[in-house]
């Protein structure tokens, strides 16, 4: 039926199924008896078996963490209409006995039980771009000469370790295969597609199910029961060799390395099967199990088609495609589909045709006459009244306007934002920021949890009079658990009034975008420009709309990885997500450290609605933001200087360590005596270099001297100096004492204390007024 190619753009489900996991008909595993406890009886002859269950378990989900997706859906040909039911297990110890739980449950209820391979972070999720780990490779071997196909794989890829029965039959009567490898660890990110990529390639290899290229295409679970029209089989593990692991990249090359099946050759469409027409599609009705020229999946997935394009270019609206397409399943697919299975299938064909042809042209209703401002030339520059205070200035955050303020993780961004937040709430200024009069902010931030959330708010250490001004005009969420969608608008404008029932908010604050994100109907992430629009518009404007039309908006947003440079070059490039953001708000901040090794950030601001801001340097000291002074950096060559600066620091440290063991061995040392027993050794160069060193060291006060040692034990010394002393240095004396606490034999040591010091501004050598008293010269440190 490759003629059908333009008409069945979305992948079948199997078994006729569904390949999305719907919400509808969602089961808590606490309905259903646990382990141990009896199930009511059930009508088959068949029952499930709970170590196959396992062990199937411990091959595709041993390594990962997360839940499983599981789906309980009626088999074909019973005479049984019920919904799909879905559950998520945790891949834990406990995961086999709460599935033979439930698939006894399903076996009675006449339905299969099928797996995603994958975990998920949540229940609910499980759409491809959700699966957040694998551990397998799988290929589902159902039409052909499947002995044949399977030791083409052996041959070349080597045995899998486990090899399942699902329970179907080919035409020929073979029993149907799939074939599982597991991987040595769990796939991941760029690794996780490159599965799903080797999935897709061995299928087209050896003519397997080629839906196995998405991550979210389920499979049935080897110990389960397959009903078919009333045929009940076990869906049983043929082989398993519990050892047999692979490396990823190892599998990935034997893949492309294996040719195609001797003899394979791609479905051609059967004699006199031609395309139909549209019209004829869309008016023929046509039946299950394939009695007529087409299938109920190809038609249904023509008719969505259709109208998915008639919305996608203005000529429908969503809700009158939609309507169309619930007409058509009416009228023509005999039994129709449920509508939670073709609401899956027109989300699927809608996302599709987006991805391939841009954002769609969506008709809305016509706004009323006069309803859109317009102004002459004259009249905007004859009005010359004053012009609205900021809500932060300078021109930060305007009336009605949208602050973007993006970061790495754990930059400090969301600690950064409190601290502007209180401050703008207490009508204070903030590093060059600053607030008419005290604010009203709405904090909606769905990241910390409420107990470390109070706990960083008590650690800023601001003023107390701030502290007392923001304290009621400052209202923080913990974290949500929830979208910005048609449900989560309406809550959380219902809080915001509730929050400051007598005067709207002058803020409403968003942290961050990625965990409130909604895409919209298609469902698209915040990648898709078309659907950051929606987000920004449908959303986050809309929920503005409700509670306070000229409140200021700002948005916390992550940032790419990209590399120093690049973000030094431009910044606003490494805003995560779509570019639409960029060209929406009003203004924009970015905080990143310019070197990891360093606590400082750099704050970049760009303004749409006034002249840029110079970058800041900023820091958290003492638990305060405060702006440090840019003249006292380096202009060239900063990553050259900055590791010198650290050698000298260690030499510096290795310096003041060796004197110390010098004299825990019972030896003082002089300044050329040291510098020639350590000559180009620890690191320290040469003699010079080392002399060089003590005396930086001396001047700061690290290093005093001793000019008289022979009551402790020392030869007279010529130098001029005298011995060198640290501080809290001990000079062991060749005697033995005894710990009066835990009555061990110990060296025995004494104090040295110095009697001179170089003097920091003469250079000259001074007695030390009291030697039981340190003192450093050092600015940087604290005396």
């Amino acid at each position: 039926m490759n003629a059908w190619g333009d008409f069945n753009d979305a992948a079948p489900l199997p078994d006729d199924g569904v390949s999305e996991l719907p919400a509808a008909g969602q089961i808590a595993l606490d309905r259903l008896p646990g382990a141990g406890q009896p199930m009511p009886p059930h009508g088959g002859h068949v029952a499930p078996d709970i170590e196959q269950i396992a062990a199937f378990l411990d091959v595709v989900f041993g390594y990962c963490d997360g839940l499983i997706p599981v789906r309980g859906f009626v088999d074909q040909g019973q005479g049984l209409d019920t919904k799909p039911h879905n559950i998520w297990v945790p891949a834990d110890r406990h995961a086999a006995a709460s599935l033979s739980a439930y698939a006894t449950w399903a076996a009675r209820e006449g339905s299969a039980v099928y797996v995603i391979p994958g975990t998920v972070a949540e229940q609910g999720q499980a759409r491809a771009e959700h699966v957040l780990q694998m551990q397998t490779v799988v290929v589902d071997l159902d039409a052909g000469d499947i002995a044949a196909k399977l030791a083409h794989l052996v041959h070349h890829l080597g045995a899998p370790t486990l090899l399942v029965e699902s329970g179907g039959r080919t035409g020929e009567g073979a029993a149907k295969l799939h074939a599982w490898w597991r991987l040595t660890e769990p796939a991941e990110g760029q690794d996780l597609a490159r599965v799903c990529a080797l999935r897709g390639e061995i299928a087209e290899k050896v003519g397997g199910d080629l839906h196995f290229r998405s991550a979210h295409q389920p499979i049935r679970m080897p110990g389960t029961v397959h009903q078919k029209h009333g045929v009940q089989r076990r869906v049983i593990i043929r082989e398993h060799r519990p050892r047999a692991e692979f490396e990823l990249p190892d599998l990935a090359a034997a893949v492309a390395a294996m040719p195609t099946v001797p003899g394979l050759e791609a479905p051609i469409a059967a004699p006199g099967a031609t395309r139909p027409s549209l019209d004829t599609v869309l008016t023929t009705p046509v039946r299950e199990g394939s009695q007529d020229g087409w299938t109920r999946f190809q038609g249904a997935s023509a008719a969505i088609g259709h109208f998915v394009r008639m919305v996608h270019e203005g000529r429908l609206t969503g809700e009158e495609g939609w309507e169309a397409i619930c007409q058509y399943n009416a009228a023509c697919l005999r039994p129709a589909w449920p509508l939670d299975r073709l609401k899956v299938e027109a989300d699927s064909i809608w996302a599709l045709h987006v991805d391939r042809n841009g954002p769609p042209l969506l008709r809305v209703a016509a706004a009323p006459p006069g309803a859109i401002p317009a102004h002459t030339l004259g009249a905007l520059l004859d009005d010359t009244s004053l012009m609205p205070d900021d809500l932060i200035g300078p021109r930060l955050l305007t009336p009605g306007g949208m602050l973007v303020l993006g970061g790495a993780p754990k930059v400090g961004k969301s600690d950064f934002l409190i601290s502007l937040l209180v401050h703008a709430a207490a009508g204070t200024p903030f590093l060059r920021f600053t607030a008419p009069r005290p604010l009203r902010v709405f904090y909606l931030q769905a990241e910390i949890q409420y107990h470390y959330l109070r706990e960083r708010l008590q650690q800023l250490r601001l003023d107390p009079a701030i502290v007392a001004r923001a304290r009621d005009t400052l209202v923080v969420t913990p974290k949500l658990r929830m979208l910005l969608d048609d449900q989560g608008v309406p809550l959380v404008a219902a809080a915001i009034r509730v929050a400051f029932p007598d005067a709207p908010p002058d803020i409403i604050c968003i942290d961050p975008i990625r965990n409130l994100f909604d895409g919209g109907p298609a469902g698209e992430g915040e990648n898709d420009n078309a659907a950051m629009m929606f987000f920004l518009q449908g959303r986050v404007e809309a929920l503005r709309d409700q509670v306070a039309p000229e409140a200021g908006i700002i948005l916390a947003h992550h940032t790419k990885k990209l590399s120093k440079q690049q973000v030094k070059d431009d910044p606003f490039l490494s805003l995560s997500g779509a570019s639409a953001l960029r060209g929406y708000y009003t203004s924009g901040a970015i905080l990143f450290r310019p070197d990891e090794e360093q606590t400082e950030r750099e704050l970049h601001v760009e303004l749409r609605n006034g002249p840029g801001l110079e970058p800041m340097l900023v820091d958290k000291r003492g638990g305060a933001w405060v702006e440090l002074d840019r003249k006292g950096e380096r202009l060239v060559r900063r990553d050259i200087g900055r590791k010198l600066d650290a050698e000298r620091m260690r030499r510096h440290d290795v310096i003041l360590r060796l004197i110390a063991e010098e004299a825990e061995e019972g030896r003082l040392c002089t300044a050329n005596a040291f510098a020639s027993k350590f000559e180009n050794k620890r690191g320290l160069g040469g003699k010079d270099n080392i002399r060089e060193r003590i005396g930086v060291l001396a001047m700061k006060g690290y290093i005093k001297y001793r000019r008289e040692a022979r009551d402790l034990g020392q030869p007279y010394t010529k130098s001029k100096n005298g011995y060198l002393v640290v501080q809290d240095m001990l000079l062991a004396t060749g005697e033995e004492a005894v710990d009066p606490e835990t009555g061990e034999i110990i060296p025995a040591t004494v104090r040295v204390l110095p009697s001179h010091f170089q003097c920091p501004r003469s250079e000259a050598l001074l007695e030390v007024e009291n030697p039981e008293v340190w003192v450093l010269h050092d600015p940087e440190e604290p005396a």
